[in-house]
């Protein structure tokens, strides 16, 4: 079977809905589901957050980092976690659980070392995401943050997928696999019940183009990739930088202002994937 038909088989079955997760995904999913209930209040989740015990103790990490307490008292429990980060991040770890558990069944070392870059990218994406929604695009932050750890999730699932076809993804100047992610990210964004918003930049994402000045989701989303220092090892590689003196983003900050969004992002990203990785 040759790439092409691989990667038709694999897209075919994306479309139908038959997306292969690994068991600990759809446990994750059902929790999701309950989450994405306007009626859950507080005492539910709090019960459906300590019955996923891997959850509860990434709530609680993330609870304690920068993002969300900086300089505070540290949070020791699940309830005052919840409560700090809110249902919107708490969603933002349930995703990023998804996300993480698709590497979970890759045996094969390259895969396994994209699956890790792959990860790297995608956390520095959404600190960077969320500091230049704050400073920049005056987007929701947190919406932000959500959109860089799920903007690459057909990514994930093909890497998932790949470890079942050898050679699947080396040498692809046709961009099949490209072709193939976009019809991923549809299906597995749909079986994740993302908020359309999300879904629909996720899907703009590959050839948009960053407005000026930046101010949607779609353009902190770009912003976020522009400067992220670990590149996808999926799709094209991203074009290099300007000199930040022939940039047009000089209109909106200067250099010392890049500067500081680019090390708040970095201390976020080293919290955060600390807090999703523990």
């Amino acid at each position: 079977m040759n790439k092409i038909e691989t990667f038709g088989i694999i897209a075919a079955q994306a479309a139908r809905g038959e997306l292969s997760f690994p068991t600990s995904v759809n446990a994750v999913l059902r929790l999701q589901q309950a989450l994405n209930d306007p009626d859950c209040h507080l005492e539910e989740a709090i019960r459906l957050v300590l019955a996923e015990p891997q959850l509860a103790a990434r709530t609680v990490a993330l609870a304690n980092t920068s993002a969300f307490n900086a300089g505070g008292a540290p949070i020791t429990n699940v309830r005052a976690a919840l409560t700090r980060v809110g249902y919107r991040n708490l969603q933002m770890l349930v995703a990023s659980l998804v996300v993480r558990q698709f590497g979970s069944r890759i045996k094969d070392p390259g895969l396994r070392a994209k699956c890790t870059q792959l990860w790297e990218h995608t956390a520095q994406v959404a600190a960077l995401a969320q500091v230049f929604a704050r400073r920049v695009t005056f987007v929701n932050p947190d919406t932000a943050m959500f959109a860089g750890i799920v903007h690459e999730v057909g990514g994930f699932y093909l890497l998932s997928r790949a470890d079942e076809f050898p050679g699947l993804l080396e040498q692809d100047p046709e961009r099949w696999a490209e072709l193939c992610e976009d019809v991923l990210t549809r299906e597995v964004a749909r079986r994740l019940a993302l908020p359309e918003p999300v879904a629909e930049v996720m899907f703009q994402l590959r050839d948009a183009w960053l407005h000026m000045p930046p101010a949607s989701l779609l353009d902190t989303l770009l912003l976020a990739n522009l400067y992220a220092t670990v590149p996808s090892p999926l799709g094209r590689p991203p074009a290099p930088l300007p000199e930040h003196g022939d940039s047009a983003l000089d209109y909106l900050m200067d250099e010392a202002t890049l500067h500081a969004i680019i090390e708040e992002a970095a201390e976020i990203s080293r919290a955060m994937g600390q807090a999703l990785l523990a």
